[in-house]
């Protein structure tokens, strides 16, 4: 079985004081097996060290984005080099938000996956497509070329995860069905499969992202090719730790 993998992306929120209650009140309250559930949080740069100082060892640190650059003359930029040095294992890479607001492009994306594998971070790599994207028949399209941007620059795919995030049910309290989810992370496990190995796809990890909370959680987690999650508002709540019992009281999957 692989192992579950649930990850909480803050977005650009929280303040000291509300983080310092989430961390305290919620987060070191979770309970889950280590061996079988890895849990990650990405808060905002400026909060990165003070959470790292208040979680308990069971919960890593991440980092919402990196620069495609490395250090230098690049204002406002965040280098995966500096990431690396604070200790930083884990980073966000081609969030439908980096790719619709920011305009992020599938280069982008591929450039910053390329980097974060040049230092051996550990990278979820994003992908999934719009309403109107999925409404004209076109979201296996979509996801087949975002990850064809990208694929070729994974040298090391134990330090990758894929999230398929559709941009639908981001932020807009939908949620995929499990069947849809389970389609779609099929799909791409499927594409991983025939373009790069089969052993490298069934080691896979694969998230969904997409308004899951506390009551979506169980069923989605059941799917066969789904081992975790990229849960946006709800982990900011306290209901992030009935996410985390979700996939740790998980029983074994059946291929």
């Amino acid at each position: 079985m692989r192992k579950m993998i649930i990850a909480g992306n803050w977005k650009s929120n929280g303040t000291i004081q509300s983080t310092k209650d989430l961390v305290n009140g919620v987060l070191n309250k979770a309970e889950f097996d280590t061996e079988k559930v890895e849990v990650i949080v990405t808060p905002i740069y400026i909060h990165i060290a003070s959470v790292k100082a208040l979680l308990n060892d069971k919960i890593k640190v991440g980092s919402q984005n990196i620069s495609q650059t490395g250090n230098g003359a690049f204002t406002g930029e965040i280098s995966a080099e500096q990431l690396k040095d604070f200790d930083i294992q884990w980073v966000l890479i081609g969030h439908s938000e980096r790719r619709t607001i920011f305009k992020e492009t599938d280069d982008i994306v591929a450039a910053k996956v390329l980097k974060a594998q040049s230092l051996g971070l550990k990278a979820m790599i994003c992908i999934g497509e719009t309403d109107e994207e999925r409404e004209a028949g076109k979201t296996f399209d979509v996801l087949k070329t975002q990850m064809e941007a990208f694929v070729k620059n994974v040298t090391d795919w134990s330090n990758v995860t894929l999230a398929y995030e559709p941009v639908w049910a981001i932020g807009t309290g939908k949620t995929a069905t499990p069947e849809i989810a389970q389609e779609c992370c099929h799909f791409m496990r499927n594409y991983i499969k025939e373009n790069v190995s089969e052993e490298v796809a069934n080691a896979l990890r694969i998230q969904y992202g997409g308004s899951v909370n506390g009551k979506t959680a169980a069923d989605l987690i059941a799917q066969p090719d789904l081992d975790g999650f990229l849960v946006g508002g709800a982990s900011l709540k306290a209901e992030f730790n009935d996410i985390i019992a979700a996939a740790n009281n998980l029983e074994q999957k059946t291929e």
